[in-house]
C-alpha cells in the first residue's frame, strides 16, 4: 500500500533544512526520530555537487514526468527542483522522511509513501535515484522492466562495473547481459564514501541507463534468463560441457550453436567470452525449438 500527497506537513520552528553536512544529517534524523540502518546500507548523500551532477544527467525536458526513488532528506530532490523538473514524484517508504519532504518542498513535488520494490513505475517517466545497497539491484531490475527510457542512478562501484562490463572481464556476467537486453549502461563519475553520511565502506558510481529503441531482441525474456542463469552458475566450465544442460535428450548442441551463430570454437569457450548478442540468439533458438514443448530447464537455486 502507498500513500500519495502534495500537501505540506509542518515542522517545528528552527528545524534544519535540507542537510549538506554530516552534522546537519544527524540533527535532522534525530529530530525526525530516524536511525539509519547499516544492515540495509542506508546512507544519506551530503555532497550537493554530486546531486546536481545527477540531476543534470537526467536531461528531462520541461513537462517530462520524473520519479525520484528514495527521497531521503531531499538533497537530490532539491537539485531536481532547482533545475525546474516538473512534475516530480518522490518515492520514499519511511513515513517520517516522507513528511519531511512534504514540509520542505510543499506543492512543488508529489510524495508517494511507498516501497520502490512494489510501487507502480510510470513507463513515460524518467527515473532517478541513489539506490540503497541492500536492494539496489532488484530495484534496478524493476526499472529495466518498467519500460522507462532513461534512468540516472547511483550504486556501489562494484555493481556498476558489472552492469557495464565487457566480455572476457571478471565483472561480466548475468547482470551485464540483463542490462544489455533492455538498453545501454554508461558509467560516470566515482563518488567517494565521504560524500555520504554515515560513510559506507565502498565507493559509489553514477551511471545512466538508456533504453534500446524498438522491441527487445529476444522472443522470451524468461527463456533468456533461464539459459544465462544455467550457464553462469558454472562460469568456469567450458560451453561444451554446459550447453547440453539447456537441451532435452535428442537435441544436438552443435546444431543449436550453429543456429545461434556461435563461432566454430565455441566448445572451448567459457560463458564470459560470449557477447550478450550471442546469448540473445541462443535464447531465440531455444524458444523456437522448445517453446511449445514446455522444456524449460529449471533455474539453479
Amino acid at each position: 500500500m502507498s500513500r500519495t500527497s502534495t500537501a505540506s506537513s509542518s515542522l517545528p520552528d528552527g528545524f534544519p533544512g535540507v542537510p549538506h553536512r554530516p552534522e546537519e544529517v544527524d540533527r535532522a534524523l534525530k529530530g525526525l526520530g530516524v536511525r539509519p540502518s547499516r544492515r540495509l546500507g542506508q546512507s544519506f548523500l551530503v555532497d550537493p555537487f554530486v546531486a546536481d551532477a545527477e540531476a543534470a544527467l537526467l536531461e528531462a525536458a520541461p513537462g517530462t514526468p520524473v520519479v525520484e526513488i528514495g527521497g531521503g532528506l531531499g538533497i537530490l530532490t532539491e537539485a531536481l527542483v532547482r533545475r525546474g523538473v516538473d512534475p516530480l514524484t518522490v518515492v520514499e517508504p519511511a513515513p517520517a522522511l516522507a513528511g519531511f519532504l512534504r514540509a520542505r518542498f510543499g506543492d512543488r513535488i508529489r510524495v508517494e509513501e511507498a516501497d520502490a520494490l512494489t510501487v507502480d513505475l510510470d513507463p513515460s517517466a524518467r527515473i532517478v535515484g541513489n539506490l540503497p545497497y541492500s536492494v539496489g539491484t532488484p530495484i534496478l531490475q524493476r526499472v529495466f522492466r518498467s519500460g522507462c527510457v532513461r534512468f540516472v542512478g547511483m550504486l556501489q562501484r562494484e555493481v556498476v562495473d558489472r552492469l557495464a562490463a565487457a566480455p572476457r572481464s571478471k565483472s561480466y556476467g548475468r547482470l551485464t547481459i540483463e542490462a544489455a537486453l533492455y538498453g545501454t549502461i554508461e558509467p560516470y563519475r566515482l563518488v567517494p564514501s565521504a560524500a555520504f553520511h554515515p560513510a559506507p565502506e565502498v565507493e559509489s558510481r553514477l551511471f545512466v541507463f538508456a533504453r534500446r529503441a524498438g522491441p527487445l531482441p529476444v522472443r522470451s525474456v524468461e527463456r533468456l534468463e533461464s539459459a544465462v542463469s544455467t550457464v553462469f552458475s558454472a562460469r568456469r566450465k567450458q560451453l561444451g560441457n554446459l550447453l547440453g544442460r539447456l537441451l532435452p535428450g535428442g537435441v544436438d548442441p552443435d546444431e543449436v550453436a550453429r543456429e545461434a551463430g556461435w563461432e566454430p570454437g565455441w566448445r572451448r569457450q567459457r560463458p564470459e567470452e560470449l557477447a550478450p548478442d550471442a546469448f540473445f540468439r541462443l535464447a531465440d533458438v531455444l524458444e523456437r525449438r522448445l517453446g511449445g514443448r514446455g522444456d524449460r530447464p529449471p533455474r539453479p537455486r
